[in-house]
């Protein structure tokens, strides 16, 4: 038997809030599933940084003023059906799942009496939270549940390369000439063994994230560079609304983390009172927009944007300490603390703030079932496009979108198990190759690979980035396509190994984004075009 070669009902690629609901929702079931991490621990990815919360409801709240709220940030290009999904259903099976099953320490007075916060597009307060670190909180729980589960493989350090078709790897001709294509797993990189692992599965489950760091400034962790969106265009797989990348207005200046991550400083901290000031001391949102501070984060990174445009600044501030009427530091602990850190005390002084990538509103086209238009394979989280965010994602509701379609996916996946259409027949198997090393050549330098990362992410952020124009984007489809074309061939010719295969990935999908920028000439949302008017 070969040891780099397993079979699963569920195989879920990545393991944050989407991917580790998933699993977790399937294990409950009987299913069993295995689960990727492209880190050492299961909580290595974006969930853990959400600091400002997920949306449930308040009081006065009902799903049509959440779907309002949702439509208007997303600037009436959002997938009704999908806004209407989450906005009835999400509360619910937060309620069910992270309540009631794994008793999330959201901040309550008691029992079913939660403290409640506001951030921007929203017309009420109805975002819990823990602190300023949600997301730790939320994955510190979900990871220890997914990690103690009888159900579940957990396979860390696991580096997805491509996704198994029948269409493309089955060498039977039954496959070949079939009008149907299948997804049936992935090959795997496990980088502790330097080897390249097949993984069969019936269904398989993209939830690998984000597409930041593609950027030269993103708030996003090392791992978000889009593999989920080239895997699946390689496949065959539909996508939508690649264009649409947000940017948060308040990464904060200096102090860079590691990969190239600025710190993100919530948008909770503006919810709570607290004003954007330029370096003159001026609160300037007023002129930009009616809900000042408190606008949808597209309009509000704009205004920064242009204020520094204007000013020849190399930020502007974030005024806490003068507006917001609380303990600061017991309401942003990790906040205040990295500040403090850096010699900004937020009781007493401005935060220094720049926007920076954030969030991927487009993504691997699915319905509310989490299907994809490839058959077996289903998406869940930032890596999918659900239709929800449309043009602009509404604040708190990623984690919220996160977790009920990796809630869905499972109950989907549950449901489709019992027939025969999905079985790993021996056939099907045995029609499926091992990974073959596409080159020998011992190539790889790590400072052709740093400068092409360089590449790609000055090309985005400086042509892809928050305002674009037909220029800019013909000369950045120009570079990406030429540096996708070189890395192709290289690619061919070298033993597989994580730096590459991530910087393959990490390059197809900013050439994806490109070409949809490029594509859509309309201004809308987070897809500024300044030659549209």
């Amino acid at each position: 038997m070969n040891e780099y070669r397993l079979t699963t009902d569920a195989l879920v690629i990545g393991s944050g809030i989407a991917g580790a609901i998933a699993a977790l929702t399937l294990a409950d079931m009987g299913v069993e599933t295995t689960i990727l991490s492209a880190g050492n621990e299961l909580a290595d990815g974006n969930t853990k940084l959400a600091q400002g919360g997920i949306v449930f409801h308040s009081d006065e709240d009902n799903p049509k003023i959440l779907e309002k709220d949702i439509l208007t940030a997303g600037w009436n290009h959002n997938y009704v059906r999908a806004v209407r999904h989450l906005a009835k259903q999400g509360p619910k099976v937060l309620q069910e799942v992270l309540i009631d099953k794994y008793h999330i320490p959201f901040e309550h007075r008691q029992a079913g009496d939660w403290y409640l916060t506001r951030e921007g597009g929203h017309t009420l307060a109805r975002i819990l939270y823990c602190a300023d670190h949600t997301g730790q909180n939320i994955m510190e729980v979900l990871a220890k549940a997914v990690e103690e589960s009888p159900n579940i493989r957990v396979l860390t350090n696991r580096t997805a390369i491509d996704l198994l078709t029948t269409k493309h790897h089955a060498s039977h001709l039954d496959y070949k000439y079939s009008l149907s294509n299948q997804c049936v797993g992935a090959y795997v990189f496990n980088d502790t063994l330097k080897q390249v692992e097949t993984i069969l599965s019936r269904f398989t489950v993209l939830a690998t994230g984000g597409i930041g760091q593609v950027f030269l400034h993103t708030t996003n962790t090392s791992g978000s560079i889009g593999s989920g969106l080239a895997m699946a265009q390689r496949a065959g797989a539909m996508l939508m609304n690649c264009e649409y990348v947000q940017f948060h207005p308040t990464a904060l200046y200096g102090g860079t983390k590691r990969g190239g991550r600025r710190f993100l400083v919530s948008e909770a901290v503006r919810g709570e009172g607290a004003k954007l000031i330029n370096s003159k001391g001026e609160q300037f949102m007023t002129r930009y927009d009616q809900r000042a501070d408190l606008a949808p984060r597209d309009i509000v990174t704009r205004a920064i944007m242009n204020e520094l445009l204007e000013s020849g600044d190399d930020c502007v501030y974030l005024d806490v300490a003068n507006f917001v009427d609380c303990d600061i530091h017991g309401r942003f602990p990790t906040i205040s603390d990295h500040c403090l850190e850096l010699g900004i005390d937020i009781n007493s002084e401005p935060v220094p703030v720049v926007p920076a990538a954030h969030y991927f509103c487009g993504g691997v086209l699915t319905d509310n079932a989490g299907r994809t238009s490839l058959e077996r394979l289903y998406a869940a989280g930032e890596t999918s496009c659900t239709g929800v965010h449309g043009a602009n994602r509404l604040a708190s509701t990623s984690l919220l979108e996160g977790m009920l379609w990796g809630y869905e996916t499972a109950q989907d996946i549950a449901k489709r198990l019992n027939s025969n259409n999905t079985k790993l027949t021996k056939k099907l198997c045995d029609s499926i190759p091992d990974w073959t090393s596409p080159g020998d050549i011992e190539n790889e330098d790590p400072a052709l690979i740093s400068q092409d990362w360089a590449t790609i992410r000055n090309t985005m952020w400086n042509y892809v980035g928050i305002a674009r124009n037909k220029y800019r984007l013909n000369r950045a489809f120009t570079d990406m396509r030429k540096l996708f074309k070189d890395l192709q061939d290289f690619y061919r010719k070298t033993p597989v190994s994580k730096p590459l295969i991530d910087l393959f990935h990490g390059c197809q999908a900013a050439y994806i984004i490109t070409l949809a920028a490029l594509r859509n000439k309309t201004t809308k949302g987070c897809h500024y075009r300044v030659d549209s008017k």
